[in-house]
C-alpha cells in the first residue's frame, strides 16, 4: 500500500519521498533479478516452521493476488505494473498543488 499511496504522502513530506522512492528503486531491483523480496522468504519459512502444509512458493503478491483477483499474474505483468506505478509517482512528484511543474 505504501508503494501505491506513497507519493501522496512523499509530496508533503521529504522524508517519505525519500523512503517511497527507494522502495520503488527496490521493488524493481528485485522484479529485475527475478528475486523475492526478503519478507516472503521469512512469511514461508514461518509458516513451515508452524505447519508445513501452509507453506507456499513463490512470490508472496502472486500467491495473494491471485487469491483476490482470481486472475494469474506473470512476473512480466507484474513488471508492467512496478512500472505505471513509478510513472504514476514521478507525476505525483513533480506536479504542484496548481498543475504547474516545480523548479
Amino acid at each position: 500500500m505504501f508503494l501505491l499511496f506513497g507519493a501522496f504522502f512523499g509530496k508533503r513530506f521529504r522524508a517519505v519521498k525519500f523512503i517511497h522512492i527507494a522502495g520503488l528503486i527496490f521493488a524493481v531491483t528485485i522484479q529485475i533479478f527475478g528475486w523475492y523480496c526478503p519478507l516472503t522468504y521469512l512469511e514461508v519459512w514461518l509458516r513451515q516452521k508452524h505447519d508445513p502444509l501452509l507453506a507456499y512458493r513463490g512470490s508472496f503478491v502472486i500467491n495473494y493476488m491471485e487469491k483476490i483477483v482470481y486472475l494469474e499474474l506473470t512476473p512480466g505483468i507484474i513488471f508492467v505494473l512496478t512500472l505505471i506505478l513509478i510513472f504514476v509517482s514521478a507525476f505525483v512528484y513533480t506536479k504542484d498543488k496548481r498543475g504547474n511543474k516545480e523548479a
